[in-house]
């Protein structure tokens, strides 16, 4: 039996709103193991972005559990917290997040900056090493204003990799992408979940949502549905489609 990296169990998530409670999340139950594709979907105000926020360590839930590598998160401290986020879990956004004026391998070298047990010698290789797998070995030392929005993205990934996190979470990560740059982003993330990686994909395109292996769909708080993807695309496969339409 594949080893589990998530287990939510009848987890809510509850905000005060003056004298009124708004339920976001109400009992959500939830399993994601090791090697799996998920993504998450659902319409604005379903409760995914909250649900992300938390499995991410970013936010806590209100009442249910919730273990992470196996481990309880839910009495952590901040900085245990925070400790989780950086060790365990690689996070790539929709904007990116680089910082503007530093080059790309030195925005990958920033998560393992705050582990004093790493050298500055040991950070560097291993900030190559994630660059060389989302295939930037020859940008290392570009500013993100000299790349194209996919190569920052390629960042982002590599950033949220250098860590060797137990689980990737993306968040709307091809939202600021073209079609075929959006698709070149899936082929990466299919190549990283071949090799191994676990990967939590929040999105709202259903195309995108096809490239994972597994769809949890959310509305009101609720999973309503949580299925495999049938008929899964292959990244390789569509952007060659693509690339011959456009020589025709």
């Amino acid at each position: 039996m594949k080893k589990s990296i998530i287990e939510i169990r009848d987890m809510k998530r509850e905000f005060k709103m003056g004298s009124e409670v708004l339920k976001v999340l109400k009992g959500i139950n939830l399993s994601i193991y090791e090697g799996e594709f998920v993504t998450i979907m659902g319409p604005s105000g379903s409760g995914k972005s909250t649900l992300l926020n938390i499995l991410g360590c970013l936010d806590r839930p209100s009442s249910g559990d919730y273990l992470l590598d196996g481990i309880s998160v839910k009495n952590m401290t901040k900085n245990e917290l925070a400790n989780v986020r950086n060790t365990k879990i690689g996070f790539i956004f929709q904007a990116y997040n680089l910082l503007a004026r530093t080059s790309a391998i030195e925005n990958v070298e920033l998560p393992l900056m705050y582990n004093s047990k790493i050298s500055a010698k040991e950070r560097r290789e291993r900030a190559i090493e994630a660059l060389k797998r989302v295939g930037l070995e020859s940008r290392l030392h570009h500013m993100p204003s000299e790349l194209s929005g996919g190569q920052q993205q390629r960042v982002a990934i590599a950033r949220s990799l250098v860590n060797d996190p137990v689980i990737l979470l993306a968040d709307e990560a091809t939202g600021n992408l073209d079609t075929r740059t959006s698709y070149e982003v899936m082929e990466l993330f299919q190549e990283l979940n071949d090799r191994g990686s676990t990967i939590g994909f929040v999105t709202h395109e259903d195309d995108i949502a096809h490239f994972s292996k597994r769809t949890v769909v959310l509305k009101d708080g609720n999973i309503i549905n949580d299925k495999p993807i049938e008929n899964r695309f292959d990244a390789k496969e569509e952007l060659r489609k693509i690339n011959s339409t456009v020589q025709e």
